[in-house]
């Protein structure tokens, strides 16, 4: 009898326990790495990840299972610095699924090149918002708010913006860290300039594009197409308010890095005049994309 009241008690127990946040795949990858004994360190690398990740408690919401964020952090291993160093590049990508589908839309793919990080076998992931511990965790926890902030940010106007601070807070306790991609004189395309953007008035009109994109955009496309259609049109107009102050920006980089094939295919079934103001608009905020956006036009209403 007792012991079925202690297992009831743990079942119940376990209902209440909030569910964390991330759904997140992990995988570590090193084929430029050769040696038995490294396959066991990144085995177990790639499983403390994972348990870092997807089990620590991110954000002071209540989750059920069917709300986490689906999430990918991929971790090339490149080379081998010494016993416990390693350089790496990281691709983060996250999804979004439409209201009422199971269509997962595209939120961010981005490949930071500039991973370095120490780590040995059956080592615990530690880390700190109050300081720098190492640069393994500090990496991982910076894309989980940003992964969390761009999600929040197409749920709510300004959703993200609690989350966004957690990771410029880590980047300002990097800044004394010997490993590179916190620092702004280090380049343009980095952690640091990702999250001085997204913070910064100036691209206050790409994080109201970013609600009203999904929110009033993609989430209605399921009952009425040319309404979501439209505001996902007007909210692409937005964008050009940043591109006049901040043009080619790393962040409207990756904001079209991600949603570029999303965007055709949504305007790919719209009408002539809509379409040749979406592509007009796409070709002055968005050159480098220029030619796929031909597609929109080439394709039938």
């Amino acid at each position: 009898m007792r012991k079925a009241l202690s297992l009831l008690m743990i079942i119940l127990l376990a209902g209440l326990a909030p569910a964390q946040e991330l759904n997140c795949t992990v995988q570590v990858l090193s084929p430029q790495i050769q040696g038995q004994t490294d396959k066991v360190i990144f085995d177990a690398l790639q499983k403390s990840i994972y348990e870092f990740v997807n089990n620590t408690k991110w954000t002071k919401e209540t989750f059920q299972p069917s709300e986490k964020i689906e999430c990918t952090f991929i971790i090339n291993i490149t080379e081998k610095l010494s016993v416990d160093e390693f350089k790496a590049t990281l691709q983060v990508i996250s999804r979004r699924p439409a209201y009422k589908t199971s269509y997962p839309s595209p939120i961010l793919n981005y490949l930071d090149d500039e991973f370095q990080f120490k780590y040995i076998e059956s080592q615990s992931l530690d880390y700190s918002e109050a300081t720098f511990v190492s640069n393994l965790t500090s990496t991982l926890a910076y894309y989980v708010y940003v992964v969390l902030g761009l999600d929040y940010d197409t749920f709510s106007l300004n959703g993200g913006t609690p989350y966004f601070q957690k990771a410029q807070t880590i980047v300002n306790n990097a800044q004394n860290a010997q490993e590179k991609g916190w620092k702004a004189y280090e380049g343009t395309r980095n952690r640091y300039w990702y999250m001085e953007n997204m913070l910064s008035p100036a691209f206050s009109p790409m994080r109201e594009c970013m609600y009203k994109y999904h929110r009033l955009g993609l989430d209605l496309m399921q009952n009425t197409k040319e309404t979501g259609r439209q505001a996902i049109a007007e909210s692409l107009e937005l964008l050009r308010k940043v591109h006049q102050v901040k043009p080619l920006s790393f962040n409207m980089q990756l904001f079209f890095e991600a949603k570029a094939t999303e965007i055709i295919n949504i305007f790919s079934q719209s009408f002539t005049e809509e379409k040749n103001k979406v592509v007009n608009l796409l070709d002055e905020i968005d050159p480098a994309n220029s030619n796929k956006y031909q597609k929109i036009l080439a394709s039938g209403n």
